[in-house]
C-alpha cells in the first residue's frame, strides 16, 4: 500500500516531482502518482485528497507552479503532512508558486522546499515515515553517512590535483 502521495497539477512538472518519486524508490518506500488539475478536474482533486488517508497514504507531497493552489488544497483536504513544491514555470522564477504555498492561512500548514527541490521533498517524506520505521532511520544514516564520503572524495581529488 501507497504511503507517500505525489501529485501534480501538469506532466510538465514531472521533470521536478520525479525526483521526489526517485528518493522514494531509492529508499523502498511505497508511493502513487497523479497529474490531477485542482482548477480543471475539482472533483477529481477533491475525491483523491478527501480519500488519500484511507488509501493508506501518510504524506503527500504536492507541486504546483503559478498560483499554486495545489499543495493548499491538499492541506485543507487531507489531515496528515503535505509538503509543497514549487514549481518554475518561467513565470516570476517560480517566486509566485513558492509565496503562494509559504503563505497558507493559519491552520492549514504547508511544509514547503525549494523552488523545483523535488528531491528534498522525497527527503522530507522519508524523515517523516522514519520516524515510526526504525528500517528507514537506518537507511537515512546511511544516505547521509554516504553523502559525506562523496564530500570528502571530492576534497582528496581536489587536493592531488592541487600537490599533484
Amino acid at each position: 500500500m501507497a504511503k507517500v502521495g505525489i501529485v501534480m497539477g501538469s506532466d510538465s512538472d514531472m521533470t521536478v516531482m520525479g525526483k521526489a518519486r526517485d528518493v522514494l524508490k531509492e529508499f523502498g518506500v511505497e508511493y502513487e502518482i497523479r497529474v490531477i488539475s485542482a482548477h480543471r478536474e475539482p472533483d477529481v482533486f477533491f475525491e483523491y485528497a478527501k480519500g488519500a488517508q484511507a488509501r493508506g497514504l501518510k504524506v503527500i507531497i504536492a507541486g504546483a507552479g503559478m498560483a499554486a493552489h495545489l499543495p493548499g488544497m491538499c492541506a485543507a483536504l487531507f489531515p496528515l503532512p503535505v509538503i509543497g513544491v514549487p514549481i518554475n514555470t518561467g513565470c516570476l522564477g517560480g517566486k509566485d508558486a513558492l509565496y503562494s504555498i509559504l503563505q497558507m492561512p493559519p491552520g492549514i500548514p504547508v511544509a514547503t522546499v525549494a523552488i523545483d527541490g523535488g528531491k528534498n521533498a522525497g527527503l522530507l517524506a522519508v524523515r517523516m515515515l522514519a520516524m515510526e520505521d526504525e528500517a528507514l532511520q537506518e537507511k537515512l544514516k546511511t544516505y547521509s553517512e554516504n553523502m559525506c564520503k562523496a564530500v570528502q572524495e571530492k576534497d582528496r581529488k581536489l587536493q592531488e590535483q592541487q600537490n599533484g
